[in-house]
């Protein structure tokens, strides 16, 4: 079965907005792990413009009362984020290429040009027993590369599949960009990779995504906040 973790930068962002504790994280938090979620999934930027640091070290002891729900931390690998994930302990970290401006996720790594330095880095998070998850294209060559870094799994990076989807209702140039995914995650696989997926997936267009075998988990948080505001879903 596919976990869906619940990513709260949203919910941050908008308690961020107001000065306060509302929305409150950890009351959501459990809310969503009272709806049956897998796992609870942040991703803390260095100008805390959502998540902040604090947010970080209080979901971690809540979820220790929660043993069955994966904390997954993503973010750029900066030392500060380093420190910061070690000291949480997450089951999962996701690394993500990011700039420290940028306004969201938009590509995966580059292995050609980060494999070395990641490597020491992946090594790092495995030895203080995290799992570590890297974000990435659907490009067969970059999955190779990623195989070779010592990650346990890539996140599919599925905003290009998410757009095809919406501009193309019948579905022929939406399934054309699942084949690339497909193989992709087909190759990661047989290379000893777990896949997860995330960015754009929301309750249209995750069914036919996960018509790729054995994804693991879907990472999801802005879709599920406009789904609550559109009384069509």
């Amino acid at each position: 079965m596919t976990a869906l973790s619940v990513n709260l930068n949203k919910l941050a962002l908008l308690r961020n907005s107001r000065g306060h504790n509302s929305p409150d994280l950890l009351h959501y938090a459990q809310r969503f792990i009272e709806l049956g979620v897998q796992g609870i999934t942040i991703h803390p930027r260095p100008d805390e413009r959502h998540i902040k640091q604090q947010d970080a070290h209080e979901l971690a002891h809540l979820l220790k009362d929660f043993p069955q729900i994966e904390f997954n931390i993503e973010g750029y690998p900066s030392e500060a984020f380093l420190l910061l994930v070690e000291a949480c302990m997450p089951a999962q970290c996701t690394l993500v290429p990011d700039a420290e401006d940028q306004l969201t996720s938009d590509h995966g790594w580059d292995f050609t040009k980060h494999l070395e330095t990641l490597r020491p880095i992946i090594q790092r998070l495995k030895n203080a027993g995290i799992r570590v998850a890297v974000f990435l294209d659907p490009e067969l060559k970059q999955v190779e590369l990623a195989a070779k870094s010592g990650a346990d799994r890539i996140e599919l990076y599925t905003e290009e599949f998410a757009r095809e989807f919406s501009k193309d209702f019948s579905g022929k140039n939406a399934d054309q960009v699942l084949s690339k995914y497909n193989e992709a995650a087909i190759l990661a696989q047989k290379l000893g990779l777990g896949v997860n997926a995330g960015h754009d997936l929301n309750l249209q267009n995750l069914p036919s995504f996960l018509s790729i075998p054995a994804i693991l988990e879907v990472s999801i948080g802005h879709a599920l906040m406009i789904e609550c505001i559109d009384r069509r879903h």
